[in-house]
């Protein structure tokens, strides 16, 4: 069984015991975060939410807190003498999905 889930403005194809990284959630290593935004439950009899499955639920735990690598923003404008040069990391939560309910 899968599910859909939304998190963080993005959605999540997400099966039990799989790792995730989204965007960064509140809570500590360890703690478990419940999803009830689910739009899509899949498997034998999938099920469409309109646009939320009613009662379904997706578990997970918390397994870090981190920022990925890093990025560079350069803007250029030719002739003009405008360079600016930015760098960004974005912090991510990683996630073990230990269930999902109907």
């Amino acid at each position: 069984m899968y599910a859909v889930i939304k998190t963080g403005g993005k959605q999540y194809r997400v099966v039990e015991g799989q790792k995730l990284r989204v965007e960064k959630l509140p809570g500590n290593e360890g703690d478990t975060v419940t999803f009830s935004d689910v739009l899509m439950l899949g498997g034998d009899t999938p099920k469409v939410g309109q646009p939320l499955v009613n009662g379904a639920k997706v578990s997970a735990k918390i397994t870090q807190h981190a920022r990925d690598k890093k990025i560079i923003v350069f803007k250029f404008k030719r002739r003009k003498n405008y360079r600016r040069k930015n760098g960004h990391r974005q912090p991510f939560t990683e996630l073990l999905i230990t269930g999902i309910s109907a």
